[in-house]
């Protein structure tokens, strides 16, 4: 799927660039944000229609999304021809400047060819399955404590390494207290503060210094400080440097985030490309769920096409049922895990996941089972 964005611009361009795509072939995802860099640098279009009225805050933009993903192929849009302005955009890596509306006709021409030339790039890749420079953060979040958040999180990200060759790496963001180290078998005094010193230059060499390996997976993990002095310098700032640094060497950054709302995790929330919501089947999850519901709303933490239900120790025992859920939540459920509490619970006591082996052709816990046929679907 192609990721074309519009950032700028009215309504009408907006449904005119809409309209212009359905008529393709390839299958392409359309997003248009009135306002907001940040949002780009999270999604990371294929192609960047960038319209403006200031060629400055344009340049500015420009250097920004092809700093973070070099790939992106950016289209300026000006409502007139300015030889300056031109140069200055051109310069900046746009791959051409249109005049609006007189030359919308040749935008949708270069918008059509490059998407084109993206579709036969791919068909000519030796590694169709990812491309370096465009991972993906996939969140755990829970406003319940006690719902199995870490444990969910942490058996996602070492399946993932485990099932498929994608580079991952799991970012314990529980930032005073930690918790993943537990559920992975990791011993380190080694955390994600270490990288504070060389935040504004980080690459995957830095990184790949302070993360821990876990053993069997080979996943790669930066651990938190587990430390609550250390964590009160840990910045907003920092985690969205960080994370924007993470999409470039890794195909799947896996968060598992507190379930207090800090500037720490709603940055993490917003620079996220999907966020399960893990849930279990009682009263008070769903209570807790409706808050935060609302505190995302208030927040305008985007949730449409990014937050799907995960139902977390699933049993005939439960308080309530799936379907109940479905009743009063908007969201997709599209995860479901058995309660495997012999199983979990004597790997969680020796300290160590519930896979050990790539491909394994039996596995003893319900639990791992679901978390492998939901790895399956995800990197399908």
């Amino acid at each position: 799927m192609k990721t074309i964005a519009l950032l700028g611009g009215d309504p009408e361009l907006g449904q005119a660039l809409h309209k212009v795509l359905e008529g393709f072939s390839e299958e392409t995802d359309f997003q248009h944000l009135l306002d907001g860099t940040k949002e780009i640098l999270r999604l990371q279009p294929d192609i960047l229609v960038l319209r403006s009225l200031n060629h400055e805050l344009a340049v500015e933009a420009i250097q920004q999304v092809l700093t973070s993903n070099p790939s992106t192929v950016i289209f300026y849009a000006s409502n007139q021809n300015d030889f300056y302005g031109m140069r200055e955009v051109i310069r900046a890596g746009a791959a051409d400047y249109f005049v609006l509306p007189d030359e919308f006709p040749l935008l949708e021409t270069a918008i059509e060819k490059t998407i084109q030339m993206l579709g036969q790039q791919e068909m000519q890749s030796s590694a169709p399955s990812f491309k370096k420079g465009r991972g993906k953060i996939i969140s755990f979040y829970s406003g319940k404590g006690g719902s199995g958040t870490t444990l969910v999180a942490t058996n996602f990200a070492q399946t993932l390494r485990l099932d498929s060759t994608a580079r991952v790496l799991f970012v314990d963001l529980n930032l005073q207290y930690g918790g993943a180290e537990y559920f992975l078998g990791i011993e380190s005094d080694r955390s994600l503060v270490d990288l504070q010193p060389v935040i504004e230059e980080v690459n995957e060499g830095h990184i790949r210094n302070v993360a821990q390996k876990e053993k069997f997976s080979g996943l790669e993990v930066l651990l938190s400080p587990r430390d609550a002095e250390l964590a009160e310098k840990v910045s907003e700032d920092f985690i969205s440097k960080l994370l924007r640094a993470t999409r470039r060497s890794y195909d799947y950054i896996i968060l598992d985030l507190p379930t207090h709302m800090n500037p720490v995790n709603l940055t993490a929330l917003e620079e996220s490309d999907h966020i399960y919501y893990v849930m279990n089947l009682n009263t008070p999850s769903l209570r807790v769920y409706k808050s935060v519901e609302k505190l995302f709303i208030r927040l305008n933490i985007q949730t449409d096409n990014r937050l799907e239900i995960l139902v977390n120790q699933k049993s005939r025992e439960n308080e309530i049922s799936v379907q109940d859920i479905k009743t009063f939540v908007d969201k997709p459920i599209t995860v479901e895990i058995t309660k495997d509490e012999r199983n979990v619970q004597k790997a969680v006591n020796m300290g160590q996941p519930l896979r050990k082996e790539p491909n394994e052709k039996k596995i003893v816990s319900t639990a791992a089972k679901d978390v492998r046929k939901w790895v399956a679907a995800v990197v399908q």
